[in-house]
């Protein structure tokens, strides 16, 4: 039986995915222990969400040593883009312009990010993406 294509995850998947991508492949204990700087999970409660992720097809089990090896099964550029895409048809019924609006008011953009805006957006006027 084929595996639905993966779902949105939850904030604690996200949470783990953004474990797997930053440390790569990793066990249950490894995702626990880079998880546990930042909230408190049990080996228990991390093992039941990967197998839980494994059944969503957010991530694959290699089972092949003892301890079970977990990766995602996306980059994190695809998740973040339909993460963003979803936030964009929801929230903003499709409306770029009150997306960014919206973000830039939350929290200030640095001088950097704001040089990389306007670099995206003359890309964009000039038809390079």
């Amino acid at each position: 039986m084929a595996r639905p294509a993966p779902t949105r995850p939850t904030d604690l998947e996200l949470e783990i995915l953004k474990v797997l991508w930053r440390q790569g492949p990793s066990t249950v204990r490894g995702v626990m222990e880079a998880l546990a700087r930042r909230r408190r999970a049990g080996y228990t409660t991390v093992l039941k969400m990967l197998q839980i992720m494994t059944d969503k097809g957010l991530v694959r089990r290699d089972e092949r040593r003892r301890a079970h090896v977990y990766r995602p099964r996306q980059s994190r550029r695809t998740v973040v883009r339909r993460l963003a895409g979803d936030l964009l048809d929801r929230a903003f019924e499709g409306s770029t312009r009150q997306l960014l609006l919206h973000a830039l008011e939350y929290k200030k953009a640095t001088p950097a990010e704001l040089a990389q805006i306007r670099r995206l957006l003359d890309e964009i006027e000039r038809g390079r993406r």
